[in-house]
């Protein structure tokens, strides 16, 4: 097999109402680029958004509150706090995918298409007009966005929405080559071609679509897997909630709140253990009231005149330490009042 990729030179600036596949037909054929059949393109999901209107004159937090279904992470960092959310777009991902980035004079912001497949759909029937495309003959769509991932440093391009595509090929029942049968492969080809199409593709380059050609994948079979079959969720999304959050959350304080940011969020960076503990502390004390504390690293001071209350601060000052990667060590008693020390895990 051999893979050619192919960057599509000669895309005008895009602006709301423009017919994507037909600007994109008339590039390639500019380009001396004749589409072949199995051909995938690539299309960076900023013309997308920017030829269906979504530029948004709002702020980039109001714009990424109003693309988010929930907060699956948050940490603060240069000056901001960054939420990485699951997306009204569907994947989970920084700031809702809400793009700022190379809009031009008109400014603004850019949020992502609701039904990427849907998008990539009405690209591929306009592209295949334009073309005056053959019905039998397969010609494959993919738009295609940024995002980092777990584990990994750097971000990656994946696969958005797609249409005429196969998005995953499943390898389970088939065998490994010393015979053992596969069980759980099941490759995302939609995401390979996407990175593998960003590779000529650029936004310094003003480069957004991309030709991959030699690849099986295209297909003319409607009722094969898109985009959105690659978003886990419902039981199979392991990881719904980031652990601190998951903590936090337990103790009344929901990621993505107001309580949240008066409460204080982690930084991604090292912080003071003494400012851990004290945000640890407001984080315990959130749900429960009645109770005075000091915080002076490594002790914390409780106070309350009623036992039960006191000890439910207790209890929920450890959970509330997990969160901050601290530990209680001891904890020591006068009447109705605990000396908490605490330590670094």
């Amino acid at each position: 097999m051999s893979v050619r990729i192919l960057p599509v030179p000669g895309v005008p600036e895009i602006t709301a109402g423009d017919d994507l596949g037909a600007v994109i037909a008339e590039a390639v054929g500019a380009a001396g680029l004749a589409l072949e059949p199995g051909d995938i393109l690539v299309f960076a999901s900023k013309i997308v958004a920017k030829a269906l209107g979504l530029r948004r004159h709002t702020s980039r937090d109001a714009a990424i509150a109003a693309e988010t279904l929930r907060v699956v992470a948050e940490r603060t960092t240069a000056g901001r706090v960054t939420r990485v959310v699951e997306a009204a777009a569907g994947p989970v991902m920084a700031a809702a995918g809400v793009d700022e980035s190379n809009l031009g004079p008109d400014g603004g912001v850019l949020v992502l298409p609701r039904d990427p497949d849907a998008a990539a759909r009405a690209v591929l029937d306009s592209l295949r007009r334009a073309l005056d495309w053959p019905e039998d003959r397969a010609l494959g769509v993919i738009v295609s966005d940024t995002a980092g991932r777990p584990w990994r440093a750097g971000v990656v391009d994946f696969a958005l929405g797609s249409a005429g595509v196969v998005a995953l090929h499943d390898h389970r029942g088939d065998s490994d080559t010393d015979g053992r049968p596969l069980v759980v492969t099941t490759i995302a080809v939609a995401d390979e071609i996407a990175a593998a199409a960003d590779l000529v593709k650029g936004k310094i380059s003003h480069q957004p679509v991309a030709v991959v050609r030699g690849l099986p994948w295209a297909t003319t079979d409607p009722g094969m897997s898109s985009a959105s079959d690659l978003v886990r969720t419902g039981p199979g999304d392991w990881f719904h909630t980031g652990p601190v959050e998951a903590v936090r959350a337990a103790l009344g304080v929901v990621p993505g709140s107001v309580d949240a940011t008066e409460i204080g969020i982690r930084s991604v960076g090292p912080e003071k253990a003494g400012d851990r503990a004290a945000r640890a502390v407001r984080v315990a004390l959130h749900a429960v009231e009645g109770v005075v504390a000091t915080a002076d690293w490594p002790q914390v001071e409780l106070h309350a005149d009623d036992e039960f209350v006191l000890g439910r601060a207790l209890a929920s000052l450890e959970v509330a330490c997990a969160s901050e990667d601290l530990t209680v060590e001891s904890v020591d008693r006068t009447g109705s009042r605990l000396t908490v020390t605490l330590a670094e895990c």
